[in-house]
């Protein structure tokens, strides 16, 4: 996912900023998000006024991400920093996941920013297949990575986060940030409640995730947070067949015409 986003440029100029189809550049690009001034208290009746209209906004984003993602085939979502850099092991390995999932039948999703997105986009989009961006408007990172053959930006998290988990028939995580913690944890909410059944959640890199393995079946399990069968929802891995094995049993690939 995106949101594991870095700080805004200190200099230099700011990438375009779209909203919907406009452009917005240099002072015209907002400071706030459509997902914060949707969140903001308010003080005033205005807002009787205005998310009446705000609603339609969010209905118009999930009609056009179901409809371009409708016939998608089967999918998995690819998340991690977007703070990871060319050269980089992650980059890496995030590239050969993105590659071996196309060559199993599947699409590659993933948050469409730079880093382990892109990383995976450019995998998927250079063996051939379909490499989905899913962005966020935001005032520093804006837009979706070049590899991406599909994309879809979006103005509200909530919509876009229903989209990666609707479309996808597991996650591949990768070292990231409080996004990728964001997307990690919904999801096992959703498994453990059995909202969504048969969805597969891989993190890559014992060095990374481990210690959040041992605070989980050490504090949480052992204070009764959650069960100690909760934990088989997760497979940690430091390789990458193994992933995508546990990720691609539940569903049969897609391999018609795209």
């Amino acid at each position: 996912m995106t949101s594991d986003n870095p700080p805004p440029p200190s200099g230099g100029p700011v990438k375009d900023y779209h909203r919907g189809p406009v452009v917005l550049r240099g002072k015209n690009v907002p400071s706030t998000t459509a997902s914060g001034r949707l969140l903001q208290s308010q003080d005033a009746p205005d807002w009787v006024h205005g998310d009446p209209w705000r609603v339609l906004r969010i209905q118009s984003e999930f009609v056009e991400g179901f409809g371009a993602l409708a016939e998608l085939g089967p999918a998995i979502s690819v998340f991690g920093s977007s703070r990871s850099k060319p050269g980089d092991s992650e980059y890496a390995i995030a590239e050969e996941i993105g590659a071996k999932l196309v060559e199993a039948g599947f699409a590659c999703i993933t948050g469409g920013g730079p880093g382990v997105m892109e990383a995976a986009n450019k995998g998927a989009a250079e063996a051939g297949g379909v490499s989905v961006g899913l962005g966020i408007e935001l005032p520093f990172e804006q837009g979706v990575n070049e590899y991406v053959n599909l994309g879809l930006n979006f103005r509200y998290f909530f919509v876009r986060k229903m989209m990666f988990v609707k479309y996808a028939q597991g996650f591949i995580v990768l070292p990231g940030g409080f996004g990728t913690f964001d997307e990690l944890f919904e999801s096992l909410t959703l498994v453990q409640t059995r909202t969504i059944t048969r969805f597969p959640i891989v993190l890559f890199g014992h060095a990374y995730w481990d210690g959040l393995m041992d605070w989980l079946r050490d504090v949480v399990v052992a204070d009764g947070k959650i069960s100690e069968s909760d934990l088989d929802l997760i497979t940690v891995t430091d390789d990458i067949d193994e992933a995508l094995a546990t990720v691609v049993q539940t569903v049969e690939p897609h391999t018609g015409s795209e």
